[in-house]
């Protein structure tokens, strides 16, 4: 008769536990600096997505994770998709901002913080990261 030896080592496991509770804990909505998805940029038409396609290259070369969205849907429905996503700020291109060289900006919660230029949306995105706010 021996004596049975047990090794058991859990990496991967708890590391999907803490993954686990972290989500559980933010009910989704993570900090920006910690959500998977950052911004995302969603154009009214698609007139737009030349413009978005440079918001989205401008904001991947600074590090921050970010989609866009240029489906051919209602800007009404993909809002709210996003808002349903927990995506912490939703950044809308219209004529105006396009125009302007500025992006519509929504945190998420429905809080609107109207039109940005562009590099002060990303300085603020960035401020916010670096803060881990």
């Amino acid at each position: 008769r021996r004596v049975p030896v047990m090794l058991h080592r859990a990496i991967v496991g708890s590391m999907e536990r803490f993954i686990g509770i972290l989500i559980e804990n933010h009910a989704g909505a993570m900090p920006l600096w910690l959500s998977p998805v950052q911004v995302v940029v969603a154009t009214i038409t698609e007139a737009h997505n030349d413009y978005a396609h440079n918001v989205v290259q401008m904001l991947k070369k600074q590090g921050i994770r970010v989609e866009s969205d240029l489906r051919n849907e209602k800007i009404n429905r993909k809002i709210r998709e996003h808002t349903m996503q927990k995506i912490p700020y939703i950044a809308v291109i219209g004529d105006a901002e396009r125009d302007a060289n500025q992006v519509a900006v929504r945190l998420r919660g429905n809080e609107n913080l109207g039109s940005l230029p562009v590099d002060e949306f990303v300085q603020r995105l960035l401020g916010e990261i670096n803060s881990r706010a």
